[in-house]
């Protein structure tokens, strides 16, 4: 598969990366393969760590248990979603909401502060590419001289035995990482029921697998970079969510220019190795500025504070700083933006806090059943309800139910007694009220109270007995 893609300097239509094009896009409209080289030093240990951390972090979430629950165990077939200890049924859903902007909002506060720091650092496809894949094809093929040259080698027995068990690693890293996935919906002990048992009892998960399993093996093994450049559009919305105090990547040019070999007189400090370059897993030229197809690897700062380092130069040359910085101005933290969305983040995360206070470990709904809104019955208005009521507790719960702020005369039939439900689960009851037409002087609004046999919470909903206008003469 690699062997029909050659790497930009090799290419027949490559050219050096610009800012006028994507780098992964070269001039007849293909695409060249990547080979960033290793490179060294503080920021790559620290990303290691990181990286690392939030490998183990990510994979572990289906085996913590939090309340009984997997931390993470998005369960769709009972419509019930664990998360941290918290329990969200269907009924829930209207929280995404505060969540969705929640995450959007920090994620708009953290670019303008520090850039694209979530892609560089904490993003799972950066994560998974840089130090899992890419250290199993650097273990497999060697650095990127080697890889590139193997790429471009005939097909000979070395080529073909370093491509099988290459790819072979690939295929089942991607499988075990889908199955793991999986969990998040299934828990870990329904994935290992499906692991030890046929194929043929689980048609529709083992499709799933080998299907999913055959996405992240394409998108790992080929697709890559072009994730964040082609589809996630996150490196696009960076143009409005940044400015020139932003701390991003950036080359210092006032220091670097004019580029010249180590000695020359009237040179800058860059003596223009590229290693910069070489070192990039998107393949662009940092001293161009920032792009795009930056995802803040921090792998180009490593680079050249290396070559710096072997000049007896002074580090930084390519560093964390703004725009501003750079050009020897002053940067400004606390700017509209930074404001604004900080306001928002603060008020978006208060109301979601505010919201998700309001869990009950049960839901209650009530619906008016299908058909007339009421039935006449001799002399008696008869009205009749569908209660629903959701246990989100890993116990079997008593629940009791009360009819309140409800004229006199009203008899109820239909959940009068305590109704046990069992763990996650849900039960649906009717609810009948009649009222005699001697008693009766119009709708009314009435509250449905729901409470555990503890009386450690309660749920109320309101809604309307109907009848007919009662100027009429029912008898």
């Amino acid at each position: 598969m690699q062997s029909q893609h050659r790497s930009m300097q090799t290419h027949p239509h490559a050219t050096a990366p610009t800012r006028d094009s994507v780098t992964t896009i070269l001039s007849d409209g293909s695409r060249p393969f990547m080979y960033p080289s290793d490179t060294r030093g503080t920021f790559t240990t620290a990303r290691r760590i990181v990286a690392y951390t939030l490998i183990v972090f990510y994979l572990s979430l289906p085996w913590i248990k939090i309340n009984g629950y997997p931390a993470v165990f998005l369960d769709i077939a009972l419509r019930r979603f664990h998360l941290f200890g918290l329990t969200f049924a269907a009924q829930d859903m209207w929280l995404l909401f505060f969540v969705i902007t929640g995450l959007g909002f920090t994620l708009f506060f953290i670019t303008a502060l520090l850039g694209r720091v979530w892609c560089g650092w904490a993003c799972p496809q950066t994560i998974y590419l840089e130090h899992i894949y890419r250290r199993i094809e650097v273990l497999v093929e060697g650095d990127s001289l080697k890889r590139r040259a193997l790429d471009e080698a005939p097909w000979n027995a070395e080529k073909i035995s370093k491509r099988v068990i290459k790819h072979g690693l690939f295929f089942i890293t991607s499988l075990i990482l889908t199955h793991l996935f999986l969990a998040y919906f299934v828990s870990i002990r329904e994935v290992w029921k499906m692991i030890t048992s046929a194929p043929t009892e689980h048609w529709g998960t083992f499709v799933f697998i080998m299907a999913y399993t055959g996405l992240t093996y394409f998108i790992f093994c080929w697709f890559r970079e072009q994730i964040c450049i082609v589809i996630c559009p996150y490196g696009r919305l960076q143009s409005v969510l940044t400015d020139d105090d932003t701390i991003t990547i950036g080359y210092d040019s006032l220091r670097g220019e004019p580029r010249g070999k180590a000695g020359a007189p009237g040179a800058g400090d860059c003596i223009s190795c590229n290693r910069c370059v070489s070192v990039c897993p998107t393949g662009i030229d940092i001293r161009q500025g920032l792009q795009l197809e930056c995802v803040g690897c921090t792998a180009c700062i490593d680079a050249c504070d290396n070559v710096m380092d072997r000049l007896k130069r002074s580090r930084g040359l390519i560093r964390y700083a703004s725009q501003n910085k750079l050009l020897r101005k002053p940067t400004r933290f606390l700017r509209p933006r930074v404001i604004l969305y900080g306001f928002f983040l603060v008020i978006g995360a208060s109301v979601a806090s505010w919201a998700i206070s309001t869990l009950k470990p049960a839901n209650l709904g009530v619906t008016r059943m299908v058909g007339a809104p009421y039935i006449m019955d001799a002399h008696t208005i008869r009205n009749q309800y569908l209660v629903r009521i959701v246990n989100k507790r890993n116990t079997s719960t008593q629940f009791l139910v009360h009819i309140k702020n409800a004229p006199e005369g009203l008899v109820q039939s239909g959940l009068t007694t305590s109704l046990e439900i069992p763990a996650l689960s849900e039960v649906a009851a009717p609810l009948i009220l009649q009222q005699t037409d001697t008693t009766y002087k119009g709708a009314f609004l009435f509250t449905v109270e729901l409470e555990d046999s503890t009386h450690s919470f309660l749920l109320k909903r309101t809604t309307e007995f109907l009848g007919p206008d009662p100027q009429f003469n029912l008898k």
